[in-house]
């Protein structure tokens, strides 16, 4: 289950997660068993408040229920621009890198691969959107270039997505003092440590750890990381200091 914990409640078929099931629905399509798709469509004609991404139908598949009477509000099935020189792209000529790896809980790695799949966005015949949220979507898939930057924004639309997040419910956001995050990364034998402090931006808060004729190890740079972190705290401010290393969280507590 990877559904991100802002959402009131979560679900698949009729095994909830958390919450009641009531109120506006988000239907990931391709995540739902056979069994699951079917219970879904026999209480889809008892709502209006429901919204389906799902991939886009070939042409010689069998039509799904929600196409029946529904409509599409949003495809990226249109032509794509023409990609930069080095750019990445699917076999389709698609760009962004938006998919999970095959089976990567198994490792452990979240990095994205590029999608070979067209997405297209389903609602309510009933339900109005307005041409506006149409063209937000369809700019949005449209862009190429890097990643998006993490901005913490806690006010307006995007509050319950930050205060949904795991920081969020550990009252990261709340802390009266300095909220900081560190990590460290091995790749290819360079080693190097960042941090990140949600109060006070530096231009430079990465380092190159050690030489890479000492080797390597995923312990060392998560340590560098914290040691960065303390070093621009103020020792009588309290610290919070957010990581995903157990060796360090170990070592802190000898």
């Amino acid at each position: 289950m990877s559904a991100p914990p802002f959402f009131q409640s979560a679900g698949r078929g009729n095994l909830k997660f958390w919450g009641e099931d009531d109120g506006p629905t988000i239907v990931v399509w391709q995540s739902l068993s056979e069994l699951e798709q079917e219970h879904w469509s026999k209480k889809m004609g008892k709502s209006k408040d429901w919204v389906v991404w799902c991939r886009s139908r070939e042409k010689d598949e069998e039509q799904r229920p929600f196409e029946v009477d529904e409509k599409e509000i949003f495809s990226n099935r249109s032509k794509q621009a023409k990609p930069k020189v080095g750019e990445k792209t699917d076999k389709k000529g698609g760009k962004g890198q938006s998919v999970r790896w095959k089976a990567w809980w198994r490792q452990g790695n979240i990095k994205c691969a590029v999608s070979e799949e067209y997405a297209s966005c389903w609602v309510h015949q009933d339900c109005h959107v307005a041409d506006e949220q149409k063209a937000a979507l369809k700019k949005a898939a449209g862009v190429s270039g890097g990643k998006d930057e993490c901005q913490v924004r806690l006010k307006g639309r995007e509050h319950d997505h930050w205060m949904g997040m795991e920081i969020g419910m550990l009252g990261g956001y709340g802390f009266q003092s300095q909220v900081t995050a560190g990590d460290g990364s091995d790749k290819q034998g360079k080693i190097g440590a960042g941090y990140n402090n949600l109060r006070r931006k530096k231009k430079k808060q990465q380092c190159k750890v050690g030489r890479e004729e000492e080797g390597s190890s995923s312990n060392r740079p998560e340590l560098a990381a914290f040691l960065l972190a303390l070093r621009d705290t103020p020792i009588k401010e309290p610290l919070l200091y957010l990581c995903d290393n157990q060796s360090l969280l170990k070592a802190v507590n000898r």
